[in-house]
């Protein structure tokens, strides 16, 4: 089981940048891990821009910025193309991240991400771009993410824009199960009906 996802209000990390592929979420050189060590790959979560290639901090990156913090990260259009590999998914969750707001995400890397307990949370491209100018006026307003009542709001300026998700995935998230544990919580079903089946 994992967090239960209901209502979120967080401060959000601006990545106004377009067409993000998965080897700039995760560099190809992290994919030997098999097993999901979400430190390890959230530590390593936009490695190539988070660091110089002498290992030191680029104080110019987002992540390396005090000012922006939060469960949300708000990217730009086209976000997760690329490879299919989930450990971007993997490396998103595990640096914390609940949310993922965009106006069009890749098919793959948007049901990885619903796999690993974040939620892709579509957007018209004109709230996008109000979002990002609010969080830049002001890094401190919070964004309401309503998974029930599918519905993101920006509280500085109180729009709102509705967003759809696949009602089995609504369902996961909001109960905290991934698809093995949705299996067992309906064991009995399956059996009644296996038998019934015969």
């Amino acid at each position: 089981m994992k967090q239960k996802f209901n209502i979120i209000t967080s401060t959000c990390v601006p990545l106004p940048l377009e067409n993000v592929d998965t080897d700039q979420i995760i560099p190809a050189r992290f994919l030997k891990a098999t097993t999901r060590e979400e430190k390890f790959f959230g530590d390593n979560l936009f490695r190539d821009w988070r660091y110089n290639p002498d290992g030191s901090l680029n104080k110019d990156f987002v992540l390396n910025n005090p000012t922006y913090g939060g469960q949300i990260l708000v990217a730009g259009k086209n976000f997760g193309s690329g490879s299919s590999r989930e450990h971007a998914a993997w490396a998103i969750a595990g640096y914390g991240f609940r949310v993922v707001v965009s106006s069009f995400f890749a098919d793959i890397h948007k049901n990885n991400e619903l796999n690993n307990f974040v939620l892709p949370v579509v957007v018209s491209e004109g709230f996008l771009k109000e979002l990002f100018d609010s969080i830049h006026a002001d890094p401190k307003m919070e964004v309401e993410v309503n998974l029930p009542e599918q519905t993101i709001t920006n509280k500085a300026t109180g729009k709102s824009e509705h967003f759809e998700i696949n009602a089995y995935k609504k369902h996961c998230l909001m109960n905290g199960l991934d698809d093995i544990d949705f299996l067992l919580t309906n064991k009995d079903k399956i059996e009644a009906w296996e038998k019934a089946s015969r």
